[in-house]
């Protein structure tokens, strides 16, 4: 009586590498990392010899030196006696910055433009679609050069605010809209304004814990809890009473017009104004229509089945169609951002200092370092646009489809 074993293994070949598909794509995938880095190799071999004969060499010991030039905008303390580290770092929070403001903004218009283009009401349907057309199909750099004109050119002078009679006001008697930026007042931190400030950020975070914790008993147990005015009262209440109770150690610095332009409070210049609003109201066109799409590609039987039970329409967006089109939203969501931190380098035409302005601009010039300036530029947008991608893809990763 034969019985049945598995047949013995042959035994390794050289020639198994390329008949054999279990070794096939890894011969291939090592020959292709081969030339990858024998092509690297000669580049870079070829830049050290046109760089000797040159008499050039690479290096970063000019980051240390003075960088001599005014920057208008900073997050941080920094004047002209400063070195290039410094500057540059300046560059990139304010790169930062304007990317992270037209992030949040281009989201909120896309989510907006993209629900309404789906109206059933004519006129607001057809508006967005005019809007959508009429963004995404003209170059950013046009809307950035027309906001910055219209900051520029249309708004009063700071003068404007000056005397009984004047035809300019400040708004609320705090805010100025002036050709030369926005002037709003500056909040004071005072001894325990910090904590206030902390207090404030942990009833943000619990008041998206408990949203969260309602949709999940909503979706358990069918019981509906109120999510609006909670949330409200858990994120502010606290902060209110933390501020009261700690002497109200937050004041705000008011603008006030001394002689040709307006002193204290805080200046948002027309070029970041110029730049957030061009780069979020461009790349909110385009978030709409990824919406929109999302929004088309729920079954229309999920709407009638939660109109079945009795849902108000806005329920049945918030929570049955806009979860199920997030998955259909976020990954096309994570190009755009990408492509909004690339597009803030436009910043230049208007004299916003990003990193490009000051690292690729003012200090390369300065230098005459272009290699050096233009590998750490190479690596900072590659850094933040690794990051970003990372980011929304775990949260690409929490709103997929789980299968079973």
């Amino acid at each position: 009586m034969s019985t049945l074993s598995d047949p013995p293994r042959e035994s390794f070949k050289p020639s198994m590498l390329l008949n054999d598909t279990r070794y096939r794509g890894y011969t291939f995938q090592f020959i292709a990392i081969v030339l990858v880095a024998a092509l690297f190799a000669y580049l870079g071999l070829n830049l050290q010899r046109n760089l000797a004969a040159a008499g050039l060499t690479i290096s970063f010991d000019f980051l240390g030196e003075p960088a001599n030039y005014d920057i208008n905008q900073t997050l941080i303390e920094y004047n002209n006696q400063m070195d290039h580290w410094r500057a540059s770092l300046v560059g990139v929070l304010n790169t930062l910055l304007v990317s992270f403001l037209a992030c949040i903004t281009a989201t909120i218009i896309g989510v907006v433009a993209g629900v309404l283009r789906l109206s059933n009401n004519w006129l607001v349907r057809k508006l967005m679609s005019a809007y959508v057309e009429a963004f995404r199909n003209v170059p950013v750099l046009i809307w950035i050069i027309i906001i910055f004109t219209i900051m520029t050119a249309v708004l009063p002078a700071p003068r404007a605010f000056r005397g009984e009679d004047a035809t300019a006001s400040m708004i609320f008697g705090s805010v100025a809209f002036t050709n030369r930026g926005v002037y709003i007042p500056k909040p004071i931190f005072g001894p325990g304004g910090w904590t206030v400030m902390l207090v404030f950020l942990a009833g943000v975070i619990g008041a998206f814990a408990y949203r969260r914790y309602a949709t999940k008993l909503l979706y358990a147990t069918g019981k509906l809890l109120p999510m609006g005015w909670p949330a409200l009262l858990i994120a502010f209440v606290p902060a209110i009473l933390a501020y009261y109770l700690l002497g109200q150690p937050i004041s705000l610095e008011y603008p006030e017009l001394g002689g040709f332009n307006f002193t204290g409070g805080i200046n948002i210049l027309g070029s970041l104004i110029a730049l957030w609003f061009a780069l979020a109201i461009y790349t909110g066109a385009f978030i709409a229509e990824n919406v929109r799409a999302g929004i088309l590609s729920v079954s229309k039987g999920q709407t009638e089945a939660a109109a079945s039970l009795g849902l108000r329409p806005r329920r049945i967006m918030n929570l049955v169609v806009l979860p199920q089109a997030l998955r259909v939203i976020v990954p096309p969501l994570i190009s755009h951002y990408l492509n909004i931190t690339k597009n803030s380098s436009l910043a230049i035409a208007v004299g916003y200092m990003d990193l490009t302005g000051t690292l690729g601009g003012i200090t390369l010039n300065q230098t005459g370092r272009a290699i050096e300036c233009i590998l750490l530029l190479m690596a900072f947008y590659l850094a933040i646009s690794l990051s970003i991608s990372a980011i929304m893809n775990v949260y690409n990763n929490a709103v997929s489809l789980k299968e079973r």
